[in-house]
């Protein structure tokens, strides 16, 4: 008898046990402090773990897209047991914060977008180039952190009279198969990067680093090649421009290190002779032009290449007494005779000799030279 009720009883509590550590693994629900929620409304699942089937319950409307939210747990209590969901564990929560994920899409972004849909579409060159304006300002867009996908160009309308653009755009969303649409209008012009002036600037004047300053300008302004800022110091205008303007490649020119009626030091080089003297500008001419001089002291006109400022120099195998043209000498000399060597003396003496008459003299200035005979190599 004692035997069988102790059987029974070992039989009731080997039944009882699984109950009793079933019951043990059963969590229970606990608040969450920070919440992070993607759709409109925030739902029990949301707030408390091991919610059970009360997880799909909504609450509260969830906050503005990208902007948290705070509650107070009595708040949060008070609207749990309204729904029939009692024994939530708090700990020392004080506040729950719930966030609104969103993607956040910026307007600079918008910009790239409408520009990459118009690129070398009627007539347009390359985004990089196309400046964008909208009919409303566009600072940055935020939506639904499901709109993952990346804007789509579906409609594309553009007015190249009048620069107006309209663009229709689709994005997908992760748990949607209708992608959301946005439409953006404004104008849309071509531009290129040009020097502009910071100051007015006169035609003798010498382009500094600080005259000239880069500034995106609409195409259509921009007759010609744009001049570079890197080619435009240090050259000088073809005239006198005013501060704003943009530059373009005719506008500039080498500046002149000789200008007409200018003061200019000749520099007569040839084989062993280096002669020095004071002369006149005839014409104006930049570094390495040819020009025309008056040696000062012999009355004679000469050609030389500008080599500095103010500075021509004369090469003695280009400069000789009086000869026939060109070509009157070639034809008359035979494949097999060669030149006659060139007489320095007599180059030196063309380019110094006095004038012969006394009113030249008179008119003449003293003679400034200064002649070395070096060793012949």
């Amino acid at each position: 008898m004692i035997r069988t009720t102790l059987a029974t009883i070992s039989a009731l509590l080997a039944l009882a046990l699984p109950a009793a550590a079933a019951d043990d693994f059963i969590a229970a629900p606990a608040l969450r402090a920070s919440v992070s929620v993607t759709s409109d409304v925030v739902r029990v699942g949301d707030l408390i773990d091991n919610a059970g089937s009360a997880a799909t319950i909504p609450v509260y409307r969830s906050p503005d897209l990208g902007t948290t939210g705070t509650l107070t747990v009595g708040q949060v209590l008070s609207v749990l047991r309204a729904k029939q969901v009692i024994g939530v564990m708090t700990g020392d929560i004080k506040e729950v914060h719930v966030t609104r994920l969103a993607r956040t899409l910026a307007g600079k972004d918008i910009e790239s977008a409408v520009a990459s849909a118009l690129e070398r579409r009627f007539g347009l060159g390359d985004a990089a180039n196309i400046t964008i304006t909208f009919d409303r300002a566009v600072t940055e867009m935020r939506l639904d952190a499901a709109y993952s996908g990346a804007l789509q160009p579906v409609a594309t309308r553009y007015d190249a009279r009048s620069g107006r653009f309209d663009v229709a755009f689709e994005i997908a969303n992760d748990n949607n198969p209708t992608p959301t649409k946005l439409r953006f209008a404004g104008t849309a012009i071509e531009t290129v990067e040009v020097a502009v002036l910071t100051r007015d600037i006169d035609r003798a004047d010498v382009l500094k680093s600080s005259d000239i300053a880069l500034e995106r300008r609409p195409k259509a302004e921009v007759t010609g090649e744009p001049a570079s800022r890197e080619r435009s110091v240090g050259m000088q205008l073809r005239r006198a421009m005013r501060a704003g303007m943009p530059l373009r490649a005719a506008d500039i020119v080498k500046p002149d290190f000789v200008v007409r009626d200018q003061s200019v030091t000749i520099i007569f080089q040839a084989p062993g002779l280096y002669l020095t003297t004071r002369g006149k500008a005839i014409e104006s001419g930049a570094d390495g032009d040819t020009v025309s001089v008056l040696n000062l002291h012999s009355k004679r006109t000469l050609t030389g290449v500008v080599t500095g400022r103010g500075q021509v120099t004369i090469q003695g195998a280009s400069q000789s007494a009086p000869m026939a043209p060109a070509v009157d000498q070639t034809s008359s000399l035979r494949r097999d005779e060669t030149p006659a060597p060139v007489d320095t003396a007599a180059l030196l003496r063309n380019l110094v000799q006095a004038p012969a008459s006394p009113a030249q003299i008179a008119e003449a200035h003293p003679p400034q030279a200064r002649v070395s005979q070096a060793q012949a190599k």
